[in-house]
Parts: structure tokens; sequence; C-alpha cells
């Protein structure tokens, strides 16, 4: 799970694959894949301002590599929670309870972040997919009404 959510990629590579294989819904799925790389790069931004170093304690084993010593908020929950509500929404699955709670608990089990690196992480991928839906929506309205 932490190679596959890595900079986003499993997901951007979902999304593109979506969008070569269901050409009648290709311009959904290039938004959706362009709303995780907006959420990653959200929080990668929140990081970069933040500051806050990743969980170092003695009874803390880190069980996996990382890019940076930043840990707030997790970049992997925000591209996960992007794509699930992304993603399941194209393909009418209820992924966000399936593929979130997983991917968060693995950052904490891995030792690289804080409880509420997750939920706030969590909370900002959701908030870019929500985003990226009603832009995505009111520009798809505006079309029609030319």
């Amino acid at each position: 799970m932490s190679l596959f959510g890595e900079h986003a990629a499993g997901w951007l590579a979902i999304g593109l694959l979506g969008a070569a294989t269901d050409r009648a819904r290709r311009r959904d799925w290039l938004v959706a894949a362009a709303g995780v790389a907006a959420a990653h790069g959200a929080s990668i931004g929140v990081k970069r301002v933040v500051r806050r170093s990743r969980p170092d304690h003695p009874s803390v084993q880190v069980l996996v590599g990382t890019p940076s010593r930043l840990s707030f908020p997790s970049a992997h929950a925000t591209s996960t929670t992007a794509a699930a509500v992304l993603y399941g929404r194209l393909l009418r699955r209820p992924l966000p309870a399936v593929l979130v709670p997983p991917m968060a608990l693995s950052r904490l089990v891995l030792g690289v972040h804080y409880p509420s690196d997750v939920v706030v992480g969590s909370a900002l991928g959701a908030a870019v997919a929500t985003v990226t839906r009603r832009l995505a929506r009111t520009r798809r309205q505006k079309g029609t009404t030319r």
C-alpha cells in the first residue's frame, strides 16, 4: 500500500487506465485523476508550510522509507481519499469506506504518521475531491448552455 500510494502514482495510474478504457467517460476520468493530483499537491503544500516532523520515538519502529521528514498531513491519506471519492463516484461504488481506513491505518502501523496526520489528510482529500466535482459540474453546465 505504501509503494502504491507514493506520490499518488498508483491512484493516478488507475485514473489514466479508466480514461483509456472507458471512452464514453474519458473526460470524467481525466478530471478525477487531475483531482487526485491536485489533492496530492495540496498535501505537499501544507506539509511545507506546517513543517511537522515525522514521529521520532524509540518505541516507534519505522518500517518504510519516506520521501521527506515532513509528516502533516499524510499525502497517502489525502490522495487515497480523493481517489476513493472521485473514482468511487465514477464506478458507483462506496470506495471511501473500503480504501481509506486501510491506507490511513497503514501509515500509523508503519510508524511514519501521527493519527492527526491521517485524519487531516483524509479531510483534505475529501475537500479537494468535492471542489473538483463542483468545478467539473459547473464547467459542464456552462458548456451545455452555449
